[in-house]
């Protein structure tokens, strides 16, 4: 069987600073019909580099020649090549082991707390809670000494930590009673860690090192720690197009982000990262907090809304399972 190998020039820009520089760098292909922006990620896999922010090949050729092992074409020995890196970069690392499933691990609540008068996102009504029946009251329905309150809360299904269903953005998309739990519970959760990072908007590159299928990912930006305060409604960090459409292509369960909004809220009433998502059936989760609590693999990922028909957001309790330590 004909084999096929790049060679190439590569100039690789990291979204918390630095860069990766490679000259006449080879790379095995599974295929000579790759496009240039796919030789791009599989390179960012083969090194295993995390956080990408862009990746610019030149002087690129495909030749026939025998692979050497890249990762990425059905081996796992490196391709040759000279590169030289500064800052920025972490170093690839295999997937975290199972969790043990004999024991569970420590959880960590990933929801902002609601409470009456919360201000989530601004323009939007704050909670109201009222009593139905107080425990005054209640005195006069139920033997002596046995009492209880029933509250009557009002508010907007974007309050709080909540979950964004398909009937949020499409009429005929499925709704809170529509999900499975299946999606919902347990999903094995990957951190992306852009608290350093230099853009507000999250390319498609950050994700090129890791198997995203079927998992959650959660975009740990640090700006949860302006919720509930006005600077929390300007300049928030969020998933650009392209980012959103590179999760819908490789199969995600969910996406989460600890920020304002999974769009960018002030480039005009367009909201692509929601229109991607919610059109392929992946849920998304908003206003979460304390990510940094979350090691970047091996915990998983939990935000259940209520079974409501006819609705298509609702605040969650997420949570995350980290696995006990040995």
């Amino acid at each position: 069987m004909t084999e096929y190998r790049a060679r190439f020039d590569a100039d690789i820009s990291f979204v918390n600073g630095g860069g990766l520089h490679a000259e006449a760098f080879r790379l095995d292909l599974p295929s000579p019909q790759l496009t240039e922006a796919q030789i791009g990620e599989l390179l960012v896999r083969h090194l295993g580099l995390a956080l990408v922010g862009s990746v610019e090949l030149s002087n690129l050729s495909v030749v026939e020649e025998a692979h050497r092992g890249s990762r990425g074409a059905g081996a796992e020995a490196g391709a040759g090549g000279g590169a030289d890196a500064s800052g920025g970069a972490d170093a690839g690392a295999e997937a975290s082991a199972a969790l043990n499933t004999a024991q569970r691990g420590r959880l960590v609540d990933l929801s902002h707390v609601i409470s009456e008068g919360l201000v989530t996102y601004p323009g939007l009504p704050a909670p109201q809670i009222t009593p139905h029946l107080t425990r005054e009251a209640s005195r006069d329905h139920y033997a002596p000494g046995t009492e209880f309150e029933i509250d009557v809360i009002a508010m907007a299904g974007n309050t709080g930590t909540y979950l964004d269903s398909p009937f949020h953005r499409y009429a005929g998309g499925g709704d809170l009673a529509s999900l499975s739990l299946d999606t919902l519970v347990g999903i094995p959760a990957e951190v992306f860690r852009l608290t350093d990072a230099a853009e507000r908007g999250i390319p498609a590159a950050v994700f090129f090192d890791r198997e995203l299928a079927g998992t959650a990912v959660l975009l740990h930006t640090g700006w949860s720690r302006h919720f509930g305060r006005p600077e929390y409604a300007h300049g928030a960090p969020f998933l650009t197009e392209a980012g959103a459409q590179h999760l819908a292509d490789v199969g995600v369960a969910i996406v989460g982000i600890d920020s304002l909004n999974i769009d960018d809220t002030e480039s005009g009433g367009t909201r692509p990262a929601h229109s991607i998502l919610l059109a392929a059936g992946i849920h998304v989760v908003e206003h979460l907090t304390a990510l940094a609590e979350v090691p970047v693999r091996g915990a998983r990922f939990t935000a259940v809304p209520p079974r409501v028909a006819g609705f298509g957001t609702f605040p969650v309790r997420a949570f995350a399972e980290v696995p006990a330590a040995d």
